[in-house]
Formats: C-alpha cells, structure tokens, sequence
C-alpha cells in the first residue's frame, strides 16, 4: 500500500481533512468480477501450495500449544496443589511475553528470511513442551510457560508470510480465512490429540525461502548498491541496508503502527468476548451438562471456520474494510440471540455468530500484508497483532467488573456468579461497535494497487517460468528494467503529483 505520510499527509490539518472525506469512497468495492473458489485455488502452483500449508501448519501448532494449558487448567491445579486462578497466570504470562517474541522473530524474519525464526520458534516448542512436563512446582511451570510465550509470539508474522505473500492475488482472501482458522483447528485439536510438531519442523526445512523474500532481498541490496556507487560511500551490508530501509519505514508508517495496534485490540477483544465466559454462561446460567456444552462449542468453531472462508473469500472482491465492516453489522445485530434463549436453540445461534466471529477475523492476515510496508511485513503485522492481544487481555477483567452490576445468587457449585448472558451482550456489542468505527477510518489498499498487485504475482511467476531467477528479477526491479516496477514507479510519481487534490489511502 502506497504510504502518503512522506509526502505529511498526517501533519497538515487540510491533508488529514482530505485523507477523512476519503473514508467513504475508499469503501467502493473492486471492479473485479466474481471468480468461482474452486477455480482460484486451482490456479496455485506446488510451491505456492506447500507454502501455505507449512505456514497453516506451524499457526495451527501454535494455537494447539497454547490450548493445552487453557483446557487442563483444573488437572494442573491439582498436580501442583495450588489454586486455579494461580495456574492460570501461566496463561497471563504467556499472552503478556508473545509481544517480545513477535518483536525479535520479525525483525529476524524481515532481514534473513521467514524460514529461519519460523524453524528456530518450532524446535523451542518441543523444548518447552518437554520442560512443561517436568515441572515440579507453581513457579518452574510459570517460568517455563513464560518462555513459551515469546516462542509463541513469533510464530505469526513468519508464518502468515510464508502462508500468504506468495500466493496469487485473487486466492489471497480466501486462504486468508483459512489460515486464520488454524487456530481453530488447533483449539479443537488440543481436545482430541497430539499432533507430529517434528514433521512439521522437517516439512519446513525442505522448502526453500518465499519467492516474494528472496526478491524483496534482492531488490534491497541492489538499491543500497547503487547509492553507494552514486555517493562513493563505502560498503553497505545487508545489515545496514535493512537498517536504513527500515528506519525510512517507521518514520514513514508510525501512525499506521498505532492505528493497528488499536485495531487488533478490538478484534482480539472480539474473540475472547464471545468464547472466554460463553462455556461457563452455558453451564451455570443455561443449564447444559457437559456433553452439550461440547456440543454447542464444536458448532461455534465450525461456524468461525466457514464464515472466515466466506468472507475472507468475498473480501477480493467486495473490499477488505467494506467486507469485515459488514461483517460487524450482522455480527452486532445477532447478539441478542446469542445470549437470550435458553434451551439447545442456541445451536443455531452460536453456529451465525461465531460465523461473523470468523468472518471478522478472516481477512485481518492478508489485509495486515496489504497496509504494512514490505520492509517491516513480517514484524509489523506479528507485533501488532500480538500487542493488540496483550490489549485485549484485560477482556476477563473488564466483563468481571461488568458483572458485579449484575449479580446472580449462588449455587452449590459457584458461590460468587453473575448474569453473563448480560455481562456478554454489553461487553459484544461495543466490540462490534469498536471495530466497525475503527475499520471505517482506517487505510486500505486502492482499487490501482490491487490491480498493481494482482499484476506483479502474475509477472513474478511468469518471469521464472522463462527461467529468470529471483535474484535477478530483484536486481532488474531495483535498476528500473522491470516493467511492472517501471509502472508501479510511475504510478507513485503519478500520485504525488496528485495529492493535492485527492488522497487516497
């Protein structure tokens, strides 16, 4: 996405009005015609398909890990003989450290490759799965979960990268939802089995570096290269040409930065408002017995699994903003019947609200791709989101204070409760109302950049059909030989001469 912010757009008040009055026509979905799924997906070559799959594979590991602990809270409380709420600062922990693993494995990523971190984060999942095992006490276990925590974090960038930038544009959403749904699929994992994490490490050391890195690399070194001809200056490594390039990049993109972190916030909000107290609102206030309490949350993520490929499939072609903020419409206006029956009814209602649930959440990986600067693609989009998560645990604490306005009387099981049907419907409804308000003023590719994009993965993989190596299509983009680079340039200049009369962002 072309960043105006160079040009202070940001800083000019008339520039900022300009960028605002935007919001609305930025909306406009994609000229793009409709395309069967099944058609898209089948235009994916076996790289592009291996990719995804490791990618997928290594996200859904990670969600699998992370729910081990989450479903065996009550086991691990008594092996240790402490109480549950201490077991589950293991969880705390764990969320509050992903920050710093997101920050050091997507600075990595973004100057050696996402194979690497992806690989290195992995093997200290076996590591610390082993350590778990072999904890004696409270505090051993929180050490070791607090490791896992920064291993965790780093995983996301890395593997939404490897996952998603070197698909063809049109099966970017749809695989999009799918790949977001491996945390799902990890969820219902960690209930049923243990999956093989050394495949998965050894699936991934066969497969070589994304092609859009290796070109991305190329490019870089080329550029640095020629100022360095240009200026007589001395060497530059690869080292100081990401340092550069990525120092250019934050002051270009701080404001975007903040504005995501914002964004994740509430989409993580989204998620742990309608799953964290849904299981215990259903046991203590509803009535259900465990079997239909499985019952209804193997629904829910069914339902969060289709709808992230639905909409992340649609968002293609009706726009990444316009798409979720639909989504949260429907989402919102669901909420009542997600909270008000009684009776196995909410099967239905469950199975349509996680649906928006998933829907929201399944463009959110390619869309971070789409709005951070290449430089930064693999931090950025890891960081914001695992701060974005850090945010957003504050969910529990918040609908707890809520629902002390609500109280119910005790029963013999649970001594201090409160109406969390009600507590929930408060608590989802700003959410949706959250996240709708901030998509509407937030960036977006434009309907030129996608076409751009769209364009440049069909170059790419034409190039190297012709046997033009990576290296080289970088070094040909960084001279101005490539065509499409020539255009994209063109169009930059095109735009800047035209900023004074239009932003688009």
């Amino acid at each position: 996405m072309r960043n105006y912010m160079a040009a202070g757009w940001f800083y000019s008040p008339s520039q900022i009005g300009r960028y605002s009055v935007t919001r609305i026509t930025s909306l406009k979905p994609p000229k793009n015609k409709i395309r069967n799924p099944v058609s898209v997906v089948r235009e994916l070559t076996t790289h592009q398909w291996l990719m995804f799959f490791v990618g997928f594979l290594g996200w859904t590991w990670d969600a699998f890990d992370f729910f081990t602990v989450s479903l065996t809270v009550t086991e691990i409380a008594q092996d240790f003989d402490v109480s549950v709420t201490s077991v589950t600062w293991g969880i705390t922990v764990t969320l509050m450290l992903r920050s710093v693993g997101a920050l050091a494995s997507g600075f990595f990523a973004d100057r050696y490759g996402r194979k690497w971190p992806f690989i290195i984060n992995l093997c200290f999942f076996i590591i610390l799965e082993l350590g778990s095992g072999f904890c004696q006490n409270l505090r051993q276990f929180l050490g070791v979960r607090a490791l896992y925590g920064i291993a965790m974090g780093g995983l996301f960038g890395s593997a939404a990268a490897t996952a998603l930038e070197d698909l063809p544009y049109d099966a970017r959403g749809v695989l999009s939802g799918f790949f977001e749904m491996g945390y799902a699929i990890g969820y219902l994992l960690a209930a049923a089995m243990y999956p093989p994490p050394v495949l998965i490490i050894l699936f991934r050391l066969m497969l070589p570096e994304t092609n859009y890195f290796q070109v991305m690399v190329a490019e870089r070194e080329e550029r640095s290269r020629q100022m360095q001809a240009e200026n007589d200056q001395a060497h530059v490594t690869g080292f100081q040409s990401l340092l550069k390039y990525s120092r250019a990049a934050f002051k270009e993109n701080w404001v975007l930065f903040i504005y995501l972190v914002i964004l994740m916030t509430g989409f993580n909000a989204c998620s742990h408002g309608s799953q964290d107290f849904y299981p215990t609102f259903l046991k203590d206030q509803v009535g259900f017995n465990a079997n239909q309490v499985t019952i209804i949350t193997v629904v829910g993520q069914a339902g969060a699994f289709a709808g992230a490929n639905f909409f992340g499939y649609i968002s293609t072609f009706f726009g990444r903003r316009s798409t979720m903020m639909v989504t949260c419409v429907i989402g919102g206006a669901l909420v009542p019947s997600y909270v008000l029956p009684r009776d196995m009814s909410l099967i239905a209602t469950v199975f349509w609200e996680q649906f928006c649930v998933g829907g929201v959440w399944g463009p959110i990986p390619i869309h971070l791709m789409e709005v951070c600067p290449p430089e930064f693609r693999s931090l950025m989009v890891g960081f914001t989101y695992q701060l974005g998560n850090l945010a957003s645990s504050a969910s529990a604490t918040i609908q707890s204070t809520i629902g002390s306005k609500y109280p119910l009387p005790p029963t013999a099981t649970n001594h201090k409760r409160f109406d969390y049907g009600t507590v929930m419907g408060i608590f989802l409804g700003a959410v949706w109302a959250y996240i709708l308000f901030f998509l509407f003023w937030g960036p977006e590719m434009s309907a030129e950049e996608r076409d751009d994009e769209a364009e440049a993965a069909k170059y790419l993989e034409q190039r190297r059909a012709e046997g033009a190596s990576l290296a080289e299509i970088g070094v040909m983009r960084a001279r101005g030989l490539d065509k499409l680079e020539g255009q994209a340039h063109d169009n930059v200049e095109n735009g800047k001469e035209a900023f004074t009369e239009h932003v688009e962002c």
